[in-house]
């Protein structure tokens, strides 16, 4: 179990990267020098990348999707390597429910999009696969950046 000032951090973290330390002591209530410590350590191993979110569309990506992949037994471990080198696949997920993964993809545009796909089903054994295109954000990295978030820690499933 992790120490709840850890957590108490990762919330304001999770809410806020950017707040000054003053900010996060305020809201906490705990140390400056404390706070400081623990990021310095990565809080004791909760952090394991940092990261800015970015808006794609702005800098001309306007096409993201999800690709749902099943592929032979033979070429799995080949297209999980492609996948991941691959320069335009932004997070790659191993799934279950008839599918070997999930790969976060984003394109300057459909076109681009659509080569890849072709390029993975010439290269590879594909059983099938889906593609959903991502219309829009509407909620994204929120789990844990809320303080009532650390109930969850200490409760039962309310679902």
């Amino acid at each position: 179990m992790y120490n709840p000032k850890d957590l108490r951090i990762l919330v304001e973290l999770r809410n806020d990267a950017r707040a000054q330390l003053t900010t996060i002591s305020k809201k906490t209530g705990i140390p400056i020098s404390t706070i400081y410590d623990r990021l310095k350590n990565k809080s004791n191993g909760l952090i394991f990348k940092n990261v800015s979110l970015i808006d794609f569309e702005s800098i001309g990506f306007n096409t993201r999707a999800n690709i749902c992949i099943k592929c032979s037994k033979t070429s799995k471990d080949k297209v999980r390597e492609f996948l991941a080198k691959h320069q335009n696949v932004n997070s790659l997920f191993k799934i279950n429910n008839g599918y070997d993964f999930l790969a976060e993809v984003i394109f300057k545009n459909v076109r681009d999009l659509e080569e890849f796909i072709e390029t993975i089903e010439d290269k590879f054994i594909i059983k099938s696969k889906q593609v959903f295109y991502i219309i829009d954000n509407i909620i994204r990295e929120s789990f844990f950046s809320d303080p009532l978030h650390l109930e969850l820690l200490n409760s039962k499933s309310r679902f």
